[in-house]
């Protein structure tokens, strides 16, 4: 049995759980960011369904 060559693998299976680990905390950051982004909008949604009349016209000059 090579044990260095063990060793090595052992560090790398380590290393690779790890990075995974990071990348999958990174994108739950991101999802919750984005879901609190959702949030602001659908209350600011909400706001603007309150007053119909807003948006309603577009003012053109030809």
């Amino acid at each position: 049995m090579n044990i260095p060559e063990l060793s090595t693998a052992l560090a790398n299976v380590q290393l690779s759980n790890q990075v995974g680990i990071a990348v999958l905390d990174k994108a739950m950051e991101n999802s919750e960011i984005i879901g609190e982004s959702l949030i602001n909008m659908m209350s600011n949604s909400m706001e603007l369904s309150v007053n119909p009349h807003i948006g309603g016209n577009i003012d053109m000059l030809v």
